[in-house]
């Protein structure tokens, strides 16, 4: 099958599932909640809304190829390290590592992407980010929380640049006899963690009894977990023709990425438990912030990029 068949097929499916979600949507708010504001409701047609959007901007880039990608990716850790930096515990002394973190360090991983020079962009943050950051901020002189302050910013480099950055990096993968489809593997790895955190959402509200973690994430249920995640495992199993995986690998991945995912939104959840926020921001409606969206995708990215690049890449 040839990959103008494979988009096509694809395209096709991601609009028909959000078309059918939009009617649903649409029908219940009209016979259950009988157009009255309704929690439940209003924020599943918030969601949808905002995937339709979500949708279109990750296609645009798609069409700009790999420097499309990098540019949106880019964008996105600018935004969610923005969002975690207003949060997080920072003095005077560390305005000057923020802007080299948001004026250097996100410009230089992602162009060293874009040059895939993967020697370079796999040590980058975790090395020479991780040296800079306490070096600029010792220099300020600024000492109080000096280590809680610059543990809490190299974490968020981490999260919000690292991570991230791995999801353009699956462009830069040599697949014997897939060449030219490794954006199939970008749509892949979002089609399973966001459809992940939607069906658990789902199964959460529909048969949710048994808490996960409250004090963390009171929404989270035992229900909704397995049944968002093995809901998420057969999609990827079913999507299987879009990759260079077997059915069984494809679930077997997908089972990973949607654990990974659940894990990372969890961790997640707990800064923002320990910060007193319910949202890292308000960007997109019904979803909250940038942050809110990629925390899933910060854990599984560089579990999924580094599944298929040792067992796939040459």
């Amino acid at each position: 099958m040839s990959a103008q068949l494979h988009t096509a097929l694809l395209a096709a499916g991601i609009a028909g599932v959000l078309a059918f979600a939009s009617v649903l949507g649409w029908v219940l708010k009209a016979k259950v909640a009988a157009g009255a504001p309704h929690a439940v409701i209003d924020n599943l047609n918030a969601r949808v809304k905002a995937w339709w959007l979500m949708v279109v901007v990750l296609s645009l880039a798609l069409l700009g190829g790999m420097t499309g990608v990098i540019i949106l990716f880019a964008f996105a850790s600018f935004i969610a390290f923005r969002e975690y930096a207003t949060i997080a515990p920072t003095r005077r002394g560390d305005h000057l590592a923020l802007v080299l973190g948001f004026f250097a360090v996100i410009p230089v991983q992602y162009a060293l992407v874009w040059m895939e020079w993967y020697g370079l962009y796999s040590i980058f943050i975790p090395v020479y980010g991780f040296l800079l950051m306490p070096m600029v901020a010792a220099l300020r002189g600024d000492v109080p929380n000096f280590m809680q302050r610059t543990a809490t910013l190299q974490w968020g480099l981490m999260i919000c640049v690292f991570c991230i950055s791995h999801v353009p990096a699956l462009l830069t993968l040599r697949i014997p006899d897939y060449e030219e489809r490794n954006a199939f593997l970008l749509v892949f790895l979002i089609l399973i963690v966001q459809s992940s955190d939607v069906l658990q959402y789902v199964w959460g509200k529909l048969f949710g009894r048994t808490k996960i973690a409250p004090q963390v994430s009171p929404s989270k249920t035992v229900e909704g977990f397995l049944g968002g995640v093995a809901c998420a495992t057969v999609l990827g199993a079913a999507l299987w023709w879009i990759t260079p995986f077997t059915p069984l690998q494809a679930a077997a991945i997908s089972l990973a990425i949607a654990l990974m995912g659940f894990l990372g939104g969890l961790v997640m959840s707990a800064i923002k438990r320990d910060r007193g926020v319910k949202d890292w921001g308000a960007m997109i409606e019904g979803h909250g912030g940038m942050l809110d969206r990629l925390d899933s995708v910060c854990f599984s990215a560089p579990i999924f990029f580094h599944i298929v690049r040792y067992w796939w890449s040459v």
